[in-house]
């Protein structure tokens, strides 16, 4: 394949859009944010069950202590009125040790619930921070990497059809399509040339589209090539 050495030299211009392509594709993949997302989205379920729970004992309990009474009352108006009981020493000691057990149950049960319902709320706040930084950061990122992808236009717009259909095989084989010839190294696989292989571009063509002979990728002669 030929191909003038100005445009052969646009490849690594296309190598370096390329690169940071690929690397504003992996920092969007690979955002801490979103492995402590999946990871609390997984706990929600947990801290969700755990809230039912408590809120189902703490039910129960009121079910209890709403059974215990004569009268069928709010169970928090029955609560006040046994915590007055007690305070005034009404009643026998057998129904003021009940009422002690059911009211000290009955608040265990509240504080429980509301723990659990506190834990549950601070989860999903941090989860929410999570997912806005997330956000946020992906928005950054793809604004950048469309930015560098006008510029990926602009350098393919100098390129021949069949220069850059090799470059592309080569990509997608390799993961970069080009790659300088430095200090009589491959830039890609960044083994030394030898001897055979450095005779060989020494009198090849200009516009002849070398490759190396190792990794494939096409090598793109320039002043720092040591040849």
């Amino acid at each position: 394949m030929k191909a003038a050495p100005q445009m052969q030299a646009r490849l690594l211009d296309l190598l370096d859009i390329d690169t940071r392509l690929d690397q504003l594709d992996h920092r969007i993949r690979t955002l801490p944010e979103l492995t402590d997302i999946a990871r609390m989205e997984g706990e929600a379920a947990d801290l969700e069950a755990e809230v039912v729970r408590a809120q189902t004992t703490l039910s129960d309990l009121e079910r209890e202590v709403a059974r215990a009474e004569a009268a069928v009352q709010q169970v928090r108006d029955r609560t006040e009125r046994n915590q007055k009981r007690l305070d005034s020493g009404a009643g026998s000691a057998k129904d003021l040790q009940g009422m002690q057990h059911e009211l000290e149950s009955l608040e265990q049960a509240q504080a429980e619930a509301d723990e659990a319902e506190r834990r549950r709320a601070d989860h999903a706040a941090r989860l929410d921070e999570l997912r806005a930084a997330r956000d946020e950061k992906t928005a950054a990122a793809t604004a950048e990497r469309q930015e560098v992808a006008r510029g990926r236009d602009a350098v393919v717009a100098d390129l021949s059809g069949e220069l850059l259909a090799l470059y592309d095989r080569v990509r997608a084989h390799t993961g970069s399509g080009a790659a300088e010839l430095l200090q009589r190294r491959c830039g890609g696989c960044r083994l030394e040339l030898n001897a055979v292989d450095l005779s060989r571009i020494r009198s090849a063509e200009e516009d002849e589209v070398l490759r190396c002979e190792e990794c494939g990728r096409i090598l793109v002669r320039t002043a720092e090539s040591g040849l």
